[in-house]
């Protein structure tokens, strides 16, 4: 019935399970370091994760890739354009602005007028003042106050 390999096999097996039961079982214990800077991770991870974030991220967002598409397929000659225009507009907001501020860095309270626009800066009291810019166009309104 039972052979000699059978009973040796079974031998080898519990001597096996008699030194497994008999020794001590050792393990360090579990400690959870975080990742995520976020989450109080090393901040030398963050790029690392935003990387692969970006690198697995599918989604696309078409407004984006419509005004990518926009600026690609502008001629070198309407890039020029909108810069200079971006250029001019500038300096006149630099020389409007000129007039309503004083020497000083300070709000000078009084009106500006250009061909489009009101400007009025009023004294609030108190060390504010309410600057309004009325389109003389469309009659719309703009108003914020500042500390003097």
């Amino acid at each position: 019935m039972h052979t000699k390999k059978h009973i040796g096999l079974r031998r080898a097996l519990m001597t096996a399970a008699l030194a497994l039961a008999g020794s001590q079982a050792c393990a360090t214990p579990l400690v959870y370091y975080p990742l995520n800077p976020s989450f109080g991770g090393n901040p030398l991870n963050g790029p690392v994760l935003l990387n692969s974030a970006l690198a697995t991220n599918k989604h696309t967002n078409p407004d984006l890739d419509e005004a990518r598409d926009a600026l690609e397929n502008k001629t070198p000659l309407e890039v020029f354009n909108e810069t200079l225009e971006r250029s001019i507009i500038s300096r006149l907001a630099t020389a409007a602005s000129s007039k309503i501020i004083g020497p000083d860095g300070q709000f000078v309270p009084g009106t500006l007028e250009t061909d489009n626009f009101t400007i009025t800066v009023a004294d609030l009291g108190n060390g504010f003042l309410s600057i309004t810019t009325t389109d003389k166009m469309t009659g719309g309104l703009t108003t914020f106050q500042v500390g003097k």
